[in-house]
């Protein structure tokens, strides 16, 4: 264990000017606190805060982190309180220590609304201040390298969550030696067998190519003393996961990476990058789109570095890094090489890290992501911002945007501004007119063709990969649904005033509003047309003497064959079945974002839709909701009618083991009994056959269609496989209308 004296002389080893005296305070305290505590590996729990404060000292951080280190987990694990270290340390110190303890509280592998939840209180705290996430991450390394003390099941835990999460944090703070021993760690636990595979063919393949990269590195050295460029040349290999990762990406074989090994070309300065770049192009052909210059494009986490690849020496293909020692600094410890030595108790949390773009990314996210919807929304953004490489684009006028791998001109729309996004019509790539769902390259053009006329249609939400796209689309889809409910809701009430022998004007019923419980005229609009409020009550509102003649029949409810959409005990839509409620009075599945209240909904007449199916809802104003599975022919009706579309998700109960609608069509053999064989296999499932209809008849075979009632997407699929095994069954396939 590392001594008191050792602490500090590690720390003035890079900041001369360190508080010695603040540094012994808090290893004396710390010590102190955790008194006789001991961890999984019996070693004393003392042992693990000042490892975790080493790891710093390594990433050469400020004394208030180094001091905040060693204190993480006083006020979780010991009597000591926010108020004594506040008084010991000061009020930052203690601000830092409050904010990792209430960080370790959180479980971030759980159900997904509470998982989003707490990753967004994680992101908040090292928004605030980003030497929350160092320590946290130093914590979470040294927690990862004693691992095997802890018991298995709680290993792999661990071992994905910091997959999950902390390991693309890293990534995303440019902090790539950190995030590489997290993530080797994390695989070799949780995919032994793979990681002793990779570990294996690399190092054999290291041993087998010994010689010809020290002769390559030979010939590289030469070149550039020839011309003059002081550069250091090192090799490197990748990791086993960044390798694992890739084969699994891309669906090719170890043997078919071909930059398993590379070289890093360190150098003096940034014309010498570019010299050295150079000499290398001049030498040896180069590999076409293999040339990548983040040094006049930097990364959002600040990595700047030339990426290569020429045909070398041998006629092997050579990956290179060309940098600077600043870059290869940046490039291992990412935000932390941006640390300010201040003494501590001044220190401001923003000049820690005011030269990171990637502490402003951050930032940036926290702010976007906080306009979610809902913890769900959140939790699908941040990863999305989070686990995406990135591809640089231009518009016409030269302004570079960022995005994501993977990103369309959508997604380029949307970053340039949100109205542009939602206007957008067509976009050209290049010069060219492309699709706007084509992936985007680096340096790509993109000019994006606007009319105020549109509005983005709900489908596009499945093609973005940007969350604020995604945030912005769904704002827009409920816009349009909102306007069009209230435009039906308008012809309601203009008829209902009709009747009642009243003039309808909506500057005369803004003055009774306060009656119906809306703020605006259009919120009521869109409550008739919602089906939420009778267009009586409207009425009524505005002339108390009209005599209420409705029926006591529920508005906009179908015949008990549809089913309809309810709200439950919570306050939610639900799609209530045929057959009535359950005894509980809660009602199964099929949330609609966006709608409240009682509108009639039934499933596509020819094939129905079952749970486990993806599944849109096409909206018939006054009618109501058809559901249909995606892969539907039918759907193609609808394609240019977009905003007719409803984004619609099943939400079921399956203890209710309820039954839903689909359609299969049988080929058998023309055998006597062959239908009681086909019936029995669908009665062993205990799935209904509501209906049965021969298609074809033939001398040899018959095409029979079922009409069945399944459980879900699983069960039909369970009933289909028997089916096929039967002797006297052809062919079996679903049927979508």
């Amino acid at each position: 264990m590392m001594r008191q004296y050792e602490l500090v002389e590690r720390v003035k080893a890079y900041n001369p000017n360190a508080d010695e005296a603040l540094l012994n305070r808090a290893y004396v305290y710390a010590m102190k606190a955790h008194g006789a505590q001991t961890r999984a590996s019996g070693d004393p729990y003392f042992s693990h805060p000042l490892e975790v404060a080493a790891i710093l000292t390594d990433l050469r951080l400020d004394d208030a982190t180094i001091v905040a280190a060693l204190l993480h987990d006083t006020i979780e694990d010991t009597d000591a309180t926010r108020g004594e270290i506040d008084a010991l340390f000061g009020p930052q110190i203690g601000e830092l220590v409050e904010g990792l303890t209430k960080l370790k509280r959180l479980d971030l592998v759980t159900k997904e609304a509470a998982q989003a939840e707490n990753l967004r209180r994680l992101l908040l705290a090292i928004a605030a201040d980003v030497r929350v996430l160092l320590v946290k991450l130093a914590d979470r390394l040294h927690n990862l390298r004693t691992l095997h003390f802890v018991p298995p099941e709680k290993r792999a835990r661990i071992a994905q969550e910091t997959l999950d999460i902390y390991a693309p944090l890293a990534a995303r703070m440019g902090m790539q030696a950190l995030r590489e021993e997290l993530e080797d760690i994390c695989f070799r636990t949780l995919f032994p067998d793979a990681y002793d595979t990779i570990l294996g063919r690399l190092n054999r393949l290291a041993e087998r190519n010994l010689d010809a990269i020290a002769e390559i590195q030979r010939e590289f050295e030469a070149r550039f003393e020839a011309l003059g460029i002081p550069a250091k040349i090192t090799g490197r290999s990748k990791k086993p996961y960044s390798i694992w990762r890739k084969m699994e990406r891309k669906s090719v074989a170890f043997e078919q990476l071909s930059d398993i090994f590379g070289f890093r070309v360190v150098v003096g300065d940034v014309p010498d990058c570019y010299r050295a770049l150079g000499a290398l192009h001049s030498g040896w052909p180069t590999v076409p789109g293999r040339f990548k210059d983040y040094i006049s494009t930097p990364k959002a986490n600040d990595y700047r570095s030339i990426h290569t690849t020429i045909v070398g020496p041998g006629h092997q293909r050579v990956e290179l890094q060309i940098r600077t020692e600043a870059m290869q600094r940046l490039a291992e410890y990412g935000i932390a090489a941006h640390a300010l030595y201040k003494d501590a108790s001044t220190a401001e949390p923003d000049s820690f890290a005011r030269e990171s773009r990637a502490y402003g990314w951050l930032r940036r996210t926290v702010e976007l992501l906080a306009e979610g919807d809902n913890p769900e929304e959140f939790l699908e953004h941040t990863k999305l911002e989070l686990f995406n490489d990135q591809v640089f684009c231009f518009t016409p006028k030269g302004r570079l945007i960022a995005l994501p791998r993977g990103a369309t001109p959508i997604d380029f729309a949307y970053a340039v501004h949100t109205n542009v996004g939602n206007e957008c019509v067509g976009c050209k790539v290049n010069g060219r007119s492309e699709s706007l769902v084509t992936p985007l390259n680096n340096g790509d053009e993109v000019e994006i063709i606007r009319s105020e006329a549109q509005v983005p249609p709900a489908a596009w939400e499945s093609i973005v990969v940007t969350g604020k796209a995604r945030s912005a689309i769904r704002r827009a889809t409920r816009s349009a649904v909102r306007a069009q409910y209230a435009g039906l809701g308008r012809q309601i009430v203009q008829r209902a005033f009709e009747r009642a022998g009243k003039t309808f004007a909506e500057d005369r019923l803004k003055a009774f509003l306060h009656r119906l419980a809306r703020n605006s005229v259009e919120d009521v609009l869109a409550a008739v047309g919602r089906g939420e409020m009778h267009s009586i009550d409207v009425v009524r509102a505005v002339h108390p003497d009209v005599k209420d003649d409705r029926s006591q029949t529920s508005q906009g409810v179908l015949a008990p064959e549809s089913g309809w959409f309810g709200l439950d005990h919570a306050g939610a839509l639900r799609f209530k079945a045929p057959g009535g409620e359950s005894g509980d009075g809660t009602l199964p599945s099929l949330p609609i974002r966006g709608l409240r209240g009682d509108l009639p909904v039934r499933f596509a007449p020819d094939g129905g839709a079952v749970p486990g199916d993806r599944i849109v809802g096409i909206l018939d104003p006054g009618q109501g909701i058809t559901i249909y599975p995606i892969q539907s022919p039918a759907l193609k009706a609808f394609d240019d009618q977009p905003d007719r579309w409803l984004d619609v998700r099943w939400d079921v109960d399956f203890s209710k083991r309820e039954r839903f609608p689909v359609r299969i069509k049988v080929t058998s053999m023309n055998e006597p009994g062959s239908l009681a064989l086909i019936a029995g296999i669908i009665s062993n499932y205990e799935a209904n056959i509501d209906d049965v209809r021969m298609l074809s008849r033939s001398p040899d075979f018959h095409e029979i269609r079922f009409d069945l009632g399944v459980f879900d997407a699983k069960h039909l699929g369970a009933i289909i496989s028997d089916l096929r095994q039967a002797p006297v069954v052809s062919d079996v396939e679903r049927v979508n209308g």
